[in-house]
């Protein structure tokens, strides 16, 4: 393949570093081009010099950008220059794809070149079968480490651990400890502290690594090292452990099993990862969409939403029964028909914005027992203000349109009622969801957009039947 001058501009130089990036934060379009031409004519020298020398990250997005048939084709040119640790920044369906179609003796050696973190983050994608065969293939003592996380509850601290961790016994000195973290090759690439144990290995303590430099040699680790802090329970679950980090602007965190040994560290890029999934997931929740991803097809995706719909399909024949109630009156003031969506409209992006504040505060612990009284009656006083504003407003503009202002009247009563109702609905559903068990992000908004709507429908209809006795 000739060297072009987009091959230059690409092309990597040991004292600098290319920018895949357009301004716009996505990958350039010349260099996808560039890519895209080279798996075509099999040119490994471009992409072992232009692709496999990327940060994991750019990979991942690398991966995502190009044709579902160059992900493979692209893996499969770089062979053993691939970085796996890419698969961890890409999206559970392009990482089973990619996975799937190679053989279990690649990933088994692939790897085993990555941290157990990241190990554990691949395999538990895998079929069992898979996973299994792969391991069988690892050295006896990785293969243990990873089969132990892999025990652990999904979504849990002792599944994001790093099972690689620097631990010395209380009675050896500085010089030990620095003379061994020298020589000893099977330590971890980067850490950040080194944690104190007893022949059992149950956690003592920590040390971090400015306070080795800045002591003498001869003085011993229990003199220097600190209680840890706030170690996690490997059961825990993960948003739990990474609301721990921010708490106590932790960088890394021991994980101890139900004995209090030492089984594994948290580090904080795992806690970012994990900060940005459950933010993610709330957000996907709330929406209904389950854990659907860009590169899901057809098919997966709408069978991810079906249910949900089917549910709203559900509540809106409930709203459309309570509108039922009122058919003569519609039929007598038409009036009604037009007016009547703007109430529930209103109602159901009021409790909606209630609704997202609660939810969000409970998935940080800002809400709870002992404040929710507060934030109830603030919330409160949110919908009675805001339906008295608006109530001004709609029943105005109700009152010229039709020349009628006691329908303007009417509707203004009815918006006050709905934005009350969808005040408390906003945030009591969600308390209620929560303190029965289940996850308030997934169900919250079908149940408040039901109330605000039945409460909008039958307040605005209702006061208009009875005023204008119809």
């Amino acid at each position: 393949m000739t060297t072009t001058d987009g091959d230059d501009r690409i092309r990597r130089r040991d004292d600098e570093e290319a920018d895949i990036y357009d301004e716009d934060g996505n990958v350039r379009g010349d260099f996808l081009a560039l890519v895209g031409a080279a798996i075509a004519d099999r040119d490994t020298l471009f992409l072992r010099g232009n692709v496999a020398r990327l940060h994991e990250s750019e990979i991942g997005d690398l991966l995502e950008s190009i044709q579902p048939d160059q992900r493979l084709a692209l893996v499969r040119l770089l062979g053993e220059d691939f970085d796996m640790t890419a698969l961890t920044e890409v999206d559970e369906a392009i990482r089973r794809e990619i996975v799937d179609q190679m053989p279990n003796e690649q990933i088994a050696a692939a790897i085993g070149e990555l941290d157990s973190d990241d190990a554990v983050y691949i395999l538990e994608d895998l079929d069992k079968e898979d996973r299994e065969e792969i391991l069988a293939q690892m050295p006896f003592t990785e293969r243990v480490r990873l089969r132990r996380a892999l025990d652990y509850p999904e979504s849990s601290a002792g599944r994001r651990m790093q099972t690689e961790f620097v631990a010395v016994p209380p009675f050896w000195t500085v010089g030990q400890t620095i003379d061994y973290m020298r020589d000893e090759e099977d330590l971890p690439y980067s850490f950040s502290q080194i944690f104190v144990i007893d022949p059992t290995f149950k956690l003592l303590g920590a040390v971090d690594l400015d306070q080795i430099l800045r002591t003498k040699r001869q003085t011993k680790i229990e003199q220097i090292m600190r209680e840890t802090n706030h170690p996690v329970p490997a059961e825990m679950d993960q948003e739990e452990a990474a609301q721990l980090f921010e708490q106590y602007d932790l960088l890394s965190a021991a994980v101890v099993d139900e004995n209090g040994r030492l089984v594994g560290v948290l580090t904080i890029d795992d806690v970012v990862d994990v900060i940005h999934e459950e933010a993610d997931e709330d957000i996907k929740r709330l929406g209904g969409v389950g854990d659907e991803e860009l590169s899901d097809n057809v098919i997966s995706t709408a069978r991810s939403r079906f249910l949900w719909l089917l549910i709203n399909l559900g509540t809106a024949m409930l709203s459309a029964s309570v509108i039922g109630l009122f058919d003569a009156s519609i039929e007598k003031m038409i009036a009604l028909a037009v007016l009547m969506p703007i109430v529930a409209s209103m109602g159901g992006n009021a409790g909606t914005q209630t609704m997202t504040v609660t939810v969000r505060a409970l998935a940080t612990r800002d809400l709870d027992i002992y404040n929710a009284g507060r934030i109830i009656r603030r919330e409160a006083g949110v919908g009675i203000l805001n339906g008295a504003v608006f109530a001004t407003i709609m029943g105005a503009i109700a009152g010229i349109w039709f020349n009628d202002y006691q329908l303007g009247g009417v509707i203004a009563a009815a918006m006050i009622i709905n934005l009350m109702a969808a005040a408390l609905a906003g945030i009591l559903l969600p308390l209620l969801l929560d303190k029965v068990g289940a996850d308030p992000a997934i169900a919250s908004s079908v149940f408040v957009t039901t109330v605000t709507d039945c409460t909008g429908f039958f307040a605005f209809l209702g006061i208009a039947t009875w005023w204008f006795g119809i």
